[in-house]
């Protein structure tokens, strides 16, 4: 287990709308070059989790740390239904994205090529299939190369040929160094591909590890069976596409 300092840290995160508590004590690493993925049910905090670590929003307790190098952009974020402008192409959507962050067609394609989206590349954005504006999203998310890259659902709706490429994507972004964090309802893809697991039940983490050693601790063969273990309900609210919270 490595003793490095994580990339970015939650402490005690709280996070409430009026009296309606979100989240509660949440306390979490996250480590470059791995791949750290939310589950549980919806409506349980994973997305108002992930736009805390992004620092989309300030939580009402506790602290986020980002921890890593100065980078033109130190954290690129995809939402759970990402929409871009109609009338552009990719390249031109992407190119424009870029220039945010001082650079030009040439990111652009180089993004477009790591999510194998550069034959699509003068494709106007509003002709895309759900996969492909996803792929998009994850390039937008990957647009100077920022340290962290948070993804809300990327997988969501998409046929298992898709989920399993978007997963792949994710997978080699955590292999060239960057920190990955996926929340997904997709369990068998998040068992092969996430580095550290985090189980949210009702805005609290209930465990967090590694899959092998969740299920080892637990005495399972299986996240599935990791997350009957430790999620009170039914297990059939994991396969619901979607979360408000």
């Amino acid at each position: 287990m490595t003793t490095d300092p994580p990339l970015l840290e939650a402490s005690n995160v709280e996070f409430a709308y009026g009296d309606v508590t979100i989240l509660q004590d949440v306390s979490l690493p996250i480590r470059s070059g791995a791949v750290t993925a939310l589950i549980g049910p919806n409506g349980t905090g994973k997305t108002t989790l992930l736009r805390t670590l992004a620092g989309l929003q300030e939580p009402t307790g506790g602290s986020v740390a980002y921890h890593g190098p100065e980078a033109a952009r130190e954290i690129g974020y995809l939402p759970q239904h990402p929409e871009f402008r109609p009338g552009f192409t990719v390249l031109e959507t992407l190119a424009f994205y870029a220039s945010l962050v001082g650079g030009g067609r040439d990111e652009a394609r180089a993004q477009l090529e790591r999510v194998g989206l550069e034959d699509a590349a003068t494709r106007r954005v509003e002709a895309l299939s759900g996969g492909m504006t996803r792929l998009v999203g994850i390039a937008q998310a990957t647009i100077g190369d920022p340290p962290l890259v948070a993804l809300d659902e990327p997988a969501s709706g998409l046929d298992p040929g898709m989920s399993k490429h978007v997963f792949a994507v994710a997978d080699e972004l955590a292999a060239a160094g960057t920190a990955v964090v996926v929340s997904s309802h997709d369990l068998e893809l998040v068992e092969r591909t996430a580095d550290q697991v985090v189980v949210l039940d009702d805005g609290t983490v209930v465990e967090r590890g590694a899959p092998t050693v969740l299920c080892d601790r637990l005495g399972v063969e299986s996240l599935e069976d990791v997350y009957e273990s430790s999620i009170t309900g039914d297990l059939s609210r994991v396969r619901v596409q979607g979360e408000t919270a």
